[in-house]
């Protein structure tokens, strides 16, 4: 039960928990980070368990629970946190100063007090962030039964939908974008858009290739390793913007994939 995969993928659950809390507080670049460090145990644990092979149902499990956290709550609590927040504020010398954990943290404490608080309104979009969570939790029970998802993915995982959205929190507190840009990219209408497109995503039928590499060769891994190519120059040039175009840049590469190289195996 406690062999070196099962312990990454608590190590993975660690983190999401430790990113609510830092999110919740206001610290969204900290939180970020630890979703990136569940992000990389995640990784870890599917490879090692593979390495010396010790898959089991009860690795699959815990793998799915963790990722609930990481990769479901994490980025609603996120989304929520952030949505708190008034488009002046964001946009405020203060934030860009680097007290943005102060502002976040007044923000979101004086929205939930605003529920309790009978002469104040009560904003209910930033509550439609957790509709990302309500999509995960489906996309992971899905998974776990989808027996055509054993080298492949039917829908978006759920990493890669946390990374889209911890484009918002880097973005925010790295000042990686202008104020007009803020002023579009944040807003709530637009966020909420975002959230049901990439929860439809998540539940939708499109196959996708996996990032586990079930060999150390080229051969059989060249999507996977033409994809880690292309993000390391998105990254390089782009920086924190990287991080979503890589998540178009997983679709699109599928999409490829599936109708131009899989149609043609399956044509010989």
């Amino acid at each position: 039960m406690f062999n070196l995969a099962n312990l990454f993928t608590s190590f993975n659950l660690v983190s999401g928990v430790l990113a609510i809390v830092l999110a919740i507080t206001g610290h969204l670049f900290a939180a970020t980070m630890c979703v990136f460090a569940g992000a990389f145990f995640d990784f870890l644990d599917g490879f090692v368990a593979r390495l010396f092979k010790t898959t089991g149902e009860l690795g699959k499990q815990l793998d799915s629970l963790a990722d609930m956290v990481t990769f479901g709550v994490v980025p609603g609590v996120v989304m929520m946190v952030i949505m708190t927040v008034n488009i002046e504020d964001l946009q405020s010398s203060e934030f860009m100063l680097g007290e943005s954990a102060d502002l976040t943290r007044g923000a979101f404490f004086s929205w939930v007090e605003s529920f309790f608080d009978n002469s104040r309104k009560f904003d209910l979009l930033p509550l439609t962030a957790l509709f990302i969570p309500f999509f995960s939790l489906f996309r992971l029970a899905k998974f776990n039964i989808d027996t055509r998802q054993t080298t492949s993915f039917i829908g978006l995982p759920t990493p890669a939908n946390t990374l889209f959205f911890m484009t918002f929190p880097l973005v925010l507190t790295l000042g990686a974008s202008s104020l007009e840009t803020l002023g579009i990219l944040f807003n709530p209408y637009v966020i909420v858009m975002l959230i049901f497109i990439m929860g439809f995503m998540m539940v939708s039928e499109i196959p996708l290739f996996s990032l586990k590499f079930s060999k150390l060769s080229f051969k059989g891994n060249e999507i996977r390793i033409v994809f880690l190519l292309i993000s390391l120059i998105l990254i390089l040039l782009f920086q924190v913007w990287a991080i979503a175009l890589i998540v178009f840049l997983y679709l699109i590469l599928s999409v490829i994939e599936n109708n131009f190289f899989n149609k043609g195996r399956n044509e010989i």
